[in-house]
């Protein structure tokens, strides 16, 4: 090995399943700026999903817990 990593992602997999490589480089590989947007959305989606399952049990905490 030596300072650097080694450069090639696909090391021993077997070529049927190493990405096809088309004229720019792998096909199929989401591109730099579609990872940016699913960074930017993945943070948010996570937070809306756990407000609206706090909110949810909070419904049913109201509802099965008899307020005196």
């Amino acid at each position: 090995m030596g300072i650097f990593t080694d450069l090639n992602l696909n090391g021993r997999a077997p070529v049927r399943v190493q990405p096809k490589i088309g004229e720019w480089g792998p096909r199929g590989v989401p591109s730099t700026r579609a990872k940016k947007v699913q960074r930017i959305i993945a943070p948010i989606v996570f937070v809306l999903v756990l407000a609206g399952l706090a909110g949810l049990f909070y419904f049913f905490y109201r509802i099965l817990i008899p307020q005196g």
